[in-house]
């Protein structure tokens, strides 16, 4: 069998759409008869389908630049994988899911590439709706940049954009509360709704972790688990939730915060710090960062004082 290594034989995405409206409807009407948990806000939901649609109409202003440099790297491959061997399969599923975990991580530690992440962190509620709520800027921000390595060294395109599209697939249904923790050795290996709630969280416990794509192992290999705690449940949303359901300011609100940085900024290392260092660095450390938060919740956490022995049986 041949296959077009550039244009793809079928989009992942493309066909889970039907299961998208279906789940979604089914979600809403199992929390309406209190069969699972869920909560849905009418002005929330509409805002993730806006910003679902206005993420795929973004894609195809810059669809021309990525597919030319696509192609580029291709042409100068280092070799040349079938997309007929099973194998190749197996090695870009791997491959594919440790570059989608540094480009998450890479959206959630550099303030640049968090601003066109940021959009999809913003309900205050998480829902198998809150999975559409995409990014309109991520193309401009070059993070598709990340893929051409694995182009480049042998992978057909339209492999890659295949595989790309199942791991968006399989993120969409770990966007929910209605699926508590599932079997232990699942949760050892892969990516699930326990561990995607505690990376949606904002409480500073939680803060930047679990960036899994498919695999929760690469989290487990790098340092950036956190497992969700029944102590303390997940508060969604933002560090400084926006309080409003703008879908402009929603996709461009982090930009446009950027843009006041620098017009205000007085040396080249003000400008690197606010383009390139950790969401909220400033020169003065007068904002709080995701490390300043969670040293000052280790702090708090210190200071509280240790439950008796007698208070432990008791309870």
């Amino acid at each position: 069998m041949t296959l077009d290594p550039i244009t793809p034989a079928f989009s992942p995405v493309d066909w889970a759409v039907p299961v998208f409206v279906v789940t979604i409807v089914l979600e809403i009407l199992l929390a309406r008869f209190r069969k699972a948990r869920a909560v849905y806000e009418v002005r929330d939901t509409a805002t993730s389908l806006g910003m679902g649609l206005g993420s795929q109409i973004a894609g195809l202003l810059t669809a021309g630049v990525v597919l030319a440099a696509t192609l580029w790297v291709y042409e100068h491959r280092l070799f040349t994988l079938p997309m007929t061997a099973w194998w190749a399969w197996v090695a870009v599923f791997f491959l594919e899911d440790l570059t989608y975990y540094w480009f998450h991580r890479l959206s959630h530690e550099r303030r640049f590439w968090w601003a066109a992440h940021v959009n999809h962190h913003t309900s205050q509620h998480y829902n198998l709706s809150t999975a559409l709520r995409q990014t309109w800027t991520g193309g401009i921000a070059g993070t598709w940049l990340l893929w051409l390595p694995l182009i480049f060294l042998g992978f057909p395109p339209a492999m890659v954009a295949i595989q790309k599209g199942i791991s968006l697939v399989y993120q969409y249904w770990i966007h929910t509360e209605a699926i508590k923790k599932l079997p232990r050795w699942f949760e050892a290996v892969f990516n699930t709704p326990s561990h995607h709630r505690v990376h949606h969280a904002r409480n500073p416990r939680y803060l930047d972790a679990n960036y899994a794509g498919i695999l929760i192992i690469w989290d487990r290999m790098f340092g950036s688990y956190i497992p969700e705690t029944d102590e303390e449940p997940c508060r969604y949303g933002v560090v400084h939730n926006l309080g409003d359901f703008n879908i402009f300011r929603v996709a461009f609100h982090e930009w446009m915060a950027i843009g006041k940085d620098l017009a205000g900024s007085r040396s080249p290392r003000e400008v690197v710090g606010y383009l390139f260092g950790p969401p909220g660095w400033s020169p003065d450390g007068s904002r709080d960062t995701s490390a300043t938060l969670k040293a000052k919740w280790r702090a708090r956490e210190a200071a509280m004082p240790t439950p008796a022995p007698e208070q432990i049986a008791a309870e």
